[in-house]
């Protein structure tokens, strides 16, 4: 099938999901940025300016819940759309924003809720759809685009906010977000195959629904769930669907609380070490850059070892790379850390999204993807805030780095406890594409 899944037309719409989510990227990087000199002009305290990041998450975390809905009824190009009226708008009227509290609540609802959410999990569920033999590369290319923009735009944006001024390279975004996005949202129109099949089937009777619409391989589900109904697994990983979205939904907070402390604070954090917020945007964009190598690389690692030994891989890495902040606070060996930090933790989100999509009916991915991402998101609202709030009471950021680590052996756990049920089912040495086979 010429338009169909794995095909050329389905590679080239992955192109333009990667650009869209590149660009959508600017709602979670660019406040990172621009924290130092946001905090100046409004003159009040680290966590106070932390808290705009904070509220943008949680948008962001509720907001890809909404767009993922939409998209499952209504194809994902209505929720890109939406997202960039949200994001341009969004960034607009931040940099008109006359205080802190007008500024967090424009990031929570303009440029989180309804601007970056709908370029990161929709994305991503409708990815998985147009692609069986190569999902995880897919998917890994796809989810890159987060990080590919937090490698390129940094450096941009802390240039502008030097020459022109923060509130004037907020609405320069927000511009450039309006122009490009809403073009490449047309593109996105056309339904992934499988979904468009089952569509009747599901309207009239959602039980009956035949298991090859809903699942891409009923072999790849058995073998990772061991039970399948006539509309999907009955019980993923040998429990409720309810009690594994839960239990991946813990540890989508638990490691982004993680890896937020880096992401969030490199920024500030080079400012007080006395190397200047050029270094650590740089730095930001060092991290993110090596990210998108991670985000490969683990996507050509899940299609042969499956979602859940990657999460493993990379929750075990990325609490190795938070450890080594703490007794290197030099700037040669913060760059080495910033890179080593990007390259182990990048794969971490995307293995959530191949967890729902080897465990639950295709059916169900846009809204399910949708809310273990959004946990991720709520992870790094809850980890921004948290490391800023730790900063101003310990007046350091050692303290906050500590904290990451353990919120880091939470989802190390939940890894563990996920992988023990997983090989206790039939199949349980195979890998997705071996099951499928």
């Amino acid at each position: 099938m010429q338009d169909g899944i794995d095909s050329r037309y389905a590679w080239l719409r992955l192109s333009v999901t990667l650009a869209l989510m590149t660009i959508g990227a600017t709602g979670m990087f660019v406040i990172s940025v621009a924290l130092p000199a946001v905090q100046a002009d409004f003159g009040i305290d680290r966590s106070s300016v932390s808290s705009a990041y904070t509220m943008l998450m949680i948008g962001f975390g509720l907001g890809g819940i909404l767009m993922g809905r939409l998209a499952d009824r209504f194809g994902v190009a209505v929720p890109v759309a939406i997202g960039a009226v949200g994001l341009g708008g969004g960034f607009i009227a931040a940099g008109l924003a006359p205080g802190i509290v007008s500024f967090g609540i424009v990031h929570g609802l303009l440029i989180g809720l309804l601007g970056t959410s709908a370029t990161f999990s929709p994305l991503v569920a409708d990815t998985s759809l147009w692609f069986e033999r190569r999902r995880g590369l897919a998917v890994a290319i796809c989810a890159s685009g987060n990080y590919l923009g937090g490698a390129f735009w940094p450096p941009i944006v802390q240039h502008f906010i030097e020459t022109v001024g923060w509130r004037q390279t907020y609405i320069g975004i927000g511009v450039m977000c309006l122009l490009t996005m809403l073009p490449l949202a047309l593109l996105l129109r056309r339904r992934p195959p499988g979904v468009v099949d089952s569509a009747p089937a599901a309207q009239g009777n959602t039980a009956a629904a035949p298991a090859a619409a809903a699942l891409p391989s009923q072999a790849a589900q058995v073998g990772q769930t061991g039970q399948l109904g006539q509309a999907g697994p009955l019980r993923p990983l040998g429990m409720s669907p309810a009690a594994l979205q839960t239990l991946l939904c813990i540890a989508g907070v638990a490691c982004c609380v993680a890896m937020a402390m880096p992401q969030v604070h490199i920024v500030a954090y080079c400012s007080d070490l006395g190397f200047g917020p050029a270094r650590g945007a740089q730095m930001l964009a060092l991290m993110l850059g090596f990210g998108v190598i991670s985000r490969l690389a683990s996507g050509w690692i899940s299609d042969r070892i499956g979602g859940l030994r990657t999460l493993l891989l990379g929750s075990i890495l990325q609490g190795l790379a938070l450890l080594l902040f703490l007794p290197f606070d030099g700037l040669a060996s913060l760059y080495v850390i910033s890179a080593l930090f990007g390259l182990f933790q990048g794969g971490i989100v995307p293995s959530y999204a191949l967890i729902v999509r080897e465990n639950f009916p295709a059916s169900e991915a846009g809204g399910r993807v949708a809310v273990v991402i959004s946990s991720t998101l709520l992870g790094m609202a809850l980890g921004g805030w948290m490391s800023g709030a730790v900063f101003d009471y310990t007046g350091s950021y050692h303290a906050a780095f500590i904290n990451g680590v353990a919120w880091n052996l939470l989802n190390l756990t939940i890894a563990v406890l996920l992988l023990r049920r997983a090989m206790r089912m039939p199949g349980r040495g195979l890998p997705p594409v071996a099951a499928m086979a």
